[in-house]
């Protein structure tokens, strides 16, 4: 089963600001490099995107800015 409450899954916009990105980041990278984002990392529900944090690891080459490494 999936977890809905998981920090690992969150609204684009929420990621973007994560990730210190524009809030159009991931609907920009989604639209010009889907490749990019490994399969089942990132979500269209029609006009909301929801992403994965391994998919904006992929994406943005930056590892979880929320976790202590």
């Amino acid at each position: 089963m999936i977890n809905l409450n998981s920090k690992d899954i969150m609204t684009a916009q929420k990621a973007a600001k994560i990730w210190n990105k524009n809030e159009a980041y991931v609907r920009t990278a989604l639209r010009q490099n889907p490749d990019k984002f490994p399969e089942g990392s990132v979500k269209r529900f029609g006009k909301v995107i929801l992403v994965t944090t391994q998919g904006m690891e992929a994406v943005t080459g930056i590892k979880d800015p929320r976790k202590d490494d």
